[in-house]
């Protein structure tokens, strides 16, 4: 009590709270997570307390304190890489985590190199363009599952917020209708509650997969 776990004690307090099937189907798995602002910052963190084995998290932007008001970082981290000060953060809550940092722009180019490895991805992108590539480009080049936002500015109304699979391998959660724009942000509650369904959807994903399930 109150001391740090090792990794054998960790696994089975992990164990004991999420039950040795969902370890075993998440814990030598890897999701790879294109952005960690607001979206990826908060479903990393999900991943991490799930016991996900590996993280791949992509960021080329460094914390500005822009960010703070929906993002999981901490004023002493302004002015790091996003990638460096989620892998720190990441490790203060499961220090047996392996997260391998891209710290670059992600583009058409590189994508298939930095993330074929992942079971699942994750696109949390606040570009449009950014999301658009990122998606079209996973499906065609690494046929895996995909998972994405869209629509979830400003704070009503979140209980709108669903998860659709518009095509095979590829599920969208957010309104559909809520663009960011002036007098209408990007806020910690809805960005979370995306975040978090985000996390929902690829333990249902990696589940499914450790199952035959074809879902």
């Amino acid at each position: 009590r109150g001391e740090m776990p090792s990794a054998a004690e960790m696994r089975q307090l992990i164990v004991s709270r999420h039950s040795p099937a969902v370890y075993e189907a998440v814990c030598d798995r890897t999701v790879g997570i294109a952005g960690v602002g607001g979206l990826g910052s908060a479903l990393a963190i999900a991943l991490a307390r799930l016991s996900v084995g590996r993280l791949i998290i992509a960021d080329f932007d460094v914390v500005e304190p822009s960010n703070l008001n929906r993002q999981q970082y901490f004023c002493e981290q302004i002015g790091m890489r996003k990638v460096d000060a989620m892998k720190a953060n990441l490790e203060r809550i499961n220090p047996y985590l392996d997260v391998t940092i891209v710290a670059e722009r992600i583009d058409a180019g590189n994508i298939t190199a930095h993330f074929a490895a992942a079971d699942v991805l994750a696109e949390c992108f606040d570009n449009p363009e950014s999301k658009s590539v990122f998606v079209e480009t996973c499906l065609a080049e690494l046929h895996k599952p995909v998972v994405a936002v869209s629509g979830i500015a400003g704070y009503a109304d979140a209980d709108k917020l669903i998860c659709r699979e518009p095509m095979r391998n590829f599920y969208l959660i957010g309104d559909g209708v809520s663009a960011a724009q002036p007098g209408c942000g990007l806020m910690a509650p809805k960005v979370g509650i995306a975040a978090h369904m985000q996390a929902s959807k690829i333990l249902e994903l990696l589940l499914d997969h450790s199952t035959g399930d074809p879902k």
